[in-house]
């Protein structure tokens, strides 16, 4: 059936719960808005217990539905009972997306050991143990499982040894969840940004002339929004994209298609 090219669009995320980590600033909190405008119901996540209060209020106070919780991901007596409360305030979970993430800038010789297991800890075993608890809950209507990985987990980016492998191997955790689940169902797919103007980034745009040569890597000749990336993962997350999973899908203004100078 063909639909009315006239036809008014439904939300595309009408009746479904999301969870999202890391959702009191930037990139998260952009997803929080942008899915609780396609309907759903949103469960922040976050370390930081006020960040995730005030997201909360300010959807609920613009019409969404939404409820925040202090949690650090990391930890999997936290996420369980976070998961709990949320299934028995909401009745359902629909969609998950990993966001949380740490940020590590050194060479291997120059990183020691508690910055990197911080780094696995917060970016990767959190997808493991955010993913582990929610899995149970798609098992019988499906659902959708998207991760914020990196550019920097598809092509190298110098002196970021921690935060490239932990977003690499999120590239490939994702691939091996979406072969795991896909007879139920459940889509697992992740979004790859680039350089993107968020509270991570600060320190590296402090510099005008870094933040100048920053801009003249991405083709498209600006740094991404958390916007941008929202729009990606309310795709990943929505019936748009039934019939896709296990993709990286890359959002970042061409920084990762080659070199754009003219040589």
């Amino acid at each position: 059936m063909v639909p009315m090219l006239n036809a008014i669009r439904a939300p595309l995320l009408e009746g479904k719960v999301a969870i999202i980590t890391g959702a009191g600033s930037g990139i998260g909190q952009a997803c929080a808005w942008a899915m609780a405008c396609e309907g759903a119901r949103v469960a922040i996540l976050d370390l930081n217990a006020e960040s995730a209060r005030r997201t909360s209020d300010e959807l609920v106070a613009n019409g969404g539905e939404a409820a925040s919780f202090a949690v650090n991901v990391s930890d999997e007596a936290q996420v369980t009972d976070a998961i709990s409360q949320i299934a028995a305030l909401f009745g359902r979970i629909d969609i998950l997306h990993n966001n949380a993430g740490i940020p590590a800038r050194r060479p291997v010789a120059e990183e020691d050991e508690q910055r990197w297991q911080s780094c696995v800890d917060v970016n990767l075993k959190s997808v493991f143990l955010c993913s582990k608890h929610v899995i149970p809950h798609l098992l019988q209507r499906g659902g959708s499982i998207i991760n914020t990985s990196s550019v920097t987990g598809i092509t190298g980016v110098r002196n970021r040894a921690a935060y490239s492998a932990t977003k690499g191997a999120m590239v490939a955790l994702t691939r091996n969840m979406a072969l795991d689940y896909a007879q139920h169902q459940i889509r697992v797919n992740c979004v790859c940004p680039g350089f993107t103007r968020t509270p991570l980034a600060d320190a590296l745009l402090q510099d005008p002339q870094k933040e100048r040569r920053l801009v003249g890597m991405h083709p498209l000749g600006r740094l991404g929004t958390p916007q941008d990336v929202a729009n990606a993962v309310v795709f990943l997350a929505s019936d748009l994209a039934s019939w896709i999973t296990g993709q990286a899908l890359i959002v970042d203004g061409g920084f990762s298609a080659g070199r754009s100078e003219d040589i």
